[in-house]
């Protein structure tokens, strides 16, 4: 028996196929936008659905309107489908927050995850770039930056003459053209703004931290930041997997 999980973000979808030791077996990917294309989505789907497969879907989803349309195509194909905060999140994660409602499935879903690591410190960059602080398994908080290709769009989309980035982490040097001048903006911007965040939270905790980055750019961001580090681009999906693993079986 195989399981099924999954990951809604705002730019793209993961569904992976597990084991039964649930381990990742493989991942699909798809872009978001074309789950609202009938046809994409139906191939997408019929590459996955196949084999003997539990029943019982389990996915991490920031995007209502697009969960509402998979949980009603896997319905079709005799599936149940949950979201993570359907489910008693409280039995298997302790928090020093105000309201767990308000925390983002896909940080709950990074936090699990990591919360084999006494401390952790797991930076997400997404579609806004997420830090999730885990001491002593207890989720304590986090921060929320502008992601780093919200904000490459907006610079093109709401000004006249400023071009679509495409962002490289190989700059040396100020820009001497608009493209570079760009790259550079967005590049050292965004290493003062992780580094900065990272040393807030180490001087106000006063702990050290093993550091998780995941998300498009961690690759592109790894080298500039300061602390050591570590990539995990499943750790979403690990942590989905182990909600799974210890509230639906």
């Amino acid at each position: 028996m195989n399981y099924l999980v999954g990951d809604i973000g705002n730019t793209f979808i993961k569904i992976s196929i597990l084991n039964h030791k649930f381990n990742i077996i493989k991942n699909y990917n798809i872009a978001t936008s074309k789950i609202y294309k009938k046809k994409e989505c139906n191939f997408f789907f019929k590459k996955i659905l196949k084999g003997n497969l539990d029943k019982k879907v389990l996915f991490s989803s920031v995007v209502p309107n697009v969960y509402k349309i998979i949980r009603y195509k896997l319905k079709r194909e005799k599936f149940k489908t949950y979201e993570i905060k359907d489910l008693k999140i409280k039995k298997i994660l302790r928090v020093n927050i105000k309201n767990l409602g308000q925390l983002g499935s896909d940080r709950i879903a990074n936090t699990i995850g990591a919360n084999q690591n006494k401390n952790c410190l797991v930076i997400d960059f997404g579609t806004a770039t997420t830090f999730d602080i885990i001491t002593n398994t207890v989720y304590e908080g986090g921060v929320i930056a502008p992601g780093v290709h919200l904000s490459i769009i907006n610079l093109n989309k709401f000004t006249s003459l400023l071009p679509l980035l495409k962002l490289t982490n190989r700059q040396k040097n100020y820009g001497k053209n608009t493209k570079e001048a760009l790259n550079a903006g967005i590049l050292w911007g965004y290493e003062g703004l992780v580094n900065n965040i990272i040393n807030r939270i180490i001087n106000i905790s006063k702990r050290k931290y093993k550091i998780i980055l995941t998300g498009g750019y961690a690759k592109t961001f790894k080298k500039f930041i300061k602390k050591n580090t570590v990539i995990d681009q499943n750790i979403t999906i690990k942590g989905v997997a182990k909600i799974f693993k210890e509230l639906l079986l």
